[in-house]
């Protein structure tokens, strides 16, 4: 089991940022990947990027250069830094945790980017 709690969400205008985190019950490093995902209203959720066990990174071609995800191994902790943001990056964000097969979603946490 992996419990995550998200936080960091929030309205910002036009290419502001914000950092979102996403702490996890138990070493980052049993955990095959953790990753973000969004959701906006009508739209499927998508994968944002995405950090692997070894550290490997993946992004979406939408956010590439824009946002980084990191990690704080001592703390199991998985960042979001999301810059020059865009109206269109409006959407629910949902931290992602996959361990043996299973995948694990925080709670989610809104980012509003007003235009």
């Amino acid at each position: 089991q992996v419990q995550l709690a998200e936080s960091g969400g929030g309205l910002v205008q036009a290419g502001g940022s914000l950092r979102l985190s996403c702490a996890a019950s138990r070493s980052i490093f049993t955990i095959n990947s953790m990753g973000w995902y969004r959701q906006a209203p009508g739209k499927q959720r998508e994968l944002v990027a995405v950090i692997t066990n070894g550290g490997s990174t993946n992004y979406a071609d939408s956010v590439k250069d824009r946002f980084t995800i990191s990690r704080d191994t001592a703390k199991n902790t998985v960042y979001l830094q999301m810059n020059s943001l865009k109206a269109e990056d409006t959407a629910v964000y949902y931290c992602n945790a996959r361990r043996i097969l299973v995948n694990y979603w925080g709670q989610g946490t809104q980012v509003t980017v007003s235009s």
